[in-house]
């Protein structure tokens, strides 16, 4: 039952935000952030599949067991895309609200990026271990954590600013997308059912592409 549920979820899931971010690439109407919208749900889509796809093929067949390497490998992959999810949100919140200079924000923005990215890489991090070090999910999520909770000030302060009422709730889709995956990062292994909250988490990815898409819609 576990299987075929969460193979259901993931696959509307990955058909959801792919088909949105290609629909928002194809029809922006040349506006910038519905653009990078597109393109930032795509790198979503794509990059959880690198997960996704083998997690769903180990629970149909064989079991997780028999799949570490490929699901250490998507991991590692989605890790490195949802870095990449977050610069371009950065840019997204630049482009919706004409924002110029602000270059120490941007140098925080590819400092914590850059950091994420080395810790994801480091060797240490055991991905094609079927027991990782539970220190080093720890140590590549802080400079993460740091740069979703700049992100949820960003669209907080300047929705409230511009009374944007489309992207009004914004920042709380980031909230709840780290709220729900820091205690999976924590604590999953100890206890396997915290780990169901991962589909909140990938509920509130989905209601991010959403405000994009319905954004769009509304100005087209």
């Amino acid at each position: 039952m576990q299987a075929i549920v969460e193979t259901l979820f993931d696959t509307v899931y990955l058909i959801t935000v792919i088909t949105l971010g290609i629909i928002m690439i194809r029809k922006n109407n040349g506006r910038k952030q519905y653009q990078l919208f597109g393109i930032m749900a795509v790198i979503l889509g794509l990059g959880d599949s690198f997960h996704l796809v083998p997690r769903a093929l180990a629970l149909c067949t064989t079991g997780l067991e028999n799949y570490t390497v490929a699901l250490g490998v998507g991991k590692l992959i989605t890790s490195v895309t949802m870095t990449i999810f977050y610069i371009l949100l950065y840019y997204v919140w630049r482009s919706r609200y004409h924002i110029s200079g602000k270059n120490g924000i941007t140098a925080v923005v590819y400092l914590l990026s850059a950091l994420r990215i080395l810790l994801c890489l480091c060797p240490q991090n055991q991905w094609l271990h079927a027991n990782p070090p539970l220190i080093w999910g720890i140590y590549r999520n802080i400079p993460f954590a740091l740069f979703g909770l700049l992100i949820i000030i960003l669209f907080l302060q300047q929705a409230r600013q511009h009374h944007d009422t489309a992207f009004q709730y914004m920042w709380l889709t980031i909230v709840l997308s780290f709220g729900f995956y820091i205690p999976v990062v924590l604590w999953a292994d100890a206890i396997p059912m915290i780990g169901m909250l991962m589909i909140p988490k990938t509920c509130a990815y989905v209601w991010t592409v959403v405000i994009g898409y319905r954004a769009m819609c509304s100005e087209n």
